[in-house]
């Protein structure tokens, strides 16, 4: 199971609309209790191939999130990005780029009125995809 804050959710959509058509990126970072991710702190990064159809996160963008985390006490969980015409699933692309076995992918298609945001775990070009819980925090 992995968890999100509905203001984090929130935070990645507005980025992704703002972004369109190009995909908008960024990092996620929490903790893990068990089997469950929690996360905690979502980075919106800059896409350094403005493109429609892939990603590269800003390596100098990346390095500051992950000393960010670091400072905070978060663990890297893994990525999100948008896919502005497309479904939530991994593209032949993203699984061949998905070099982290233990790292979240989360994708959120934009092609519907509806927004669908979905996380995968990818190992051996395979993706599966996890439960994601949407959380509301007073």
């Amino acid at each position: 199971m992995i968890t999100l804050r509905k203001e984090d959710y929130d935070k990645i959509l507005a980025h992704a609309r703002s972004e369109a058509p190009v995909e908008a990126c960024g990092l996620i970072a929490g903790r893990i209790e068990g089997a469950d991710k929690i996360i905690e702190k979502v980075y919106i990064l800059t896409n350094t191939d403005h493109a429609e159809e892939h990603f590269t996160l800003d390596p100098r963008e990346q390095l500051a999130a992950v000393k960010d985390m670091r400072a905070n006490g978060l663990v890297q969980l893994g990525n999100w990005h948008s896919h502005p015409v497309s479904p939530s699933r991994p593209s032949d692309e993203d699984k061949r780029l998905a070099y982290d076995s233990t790292a979240s992918y989360m994708i959120l298609s934009l092609m519907d009125n509806t927004p669908v945001l979905n996380s995968f775990h990818v190992e051996n070009n395979e993706a599966t995809k996890e439960d994601l819980k949407i959380v509301n925090v007073e």
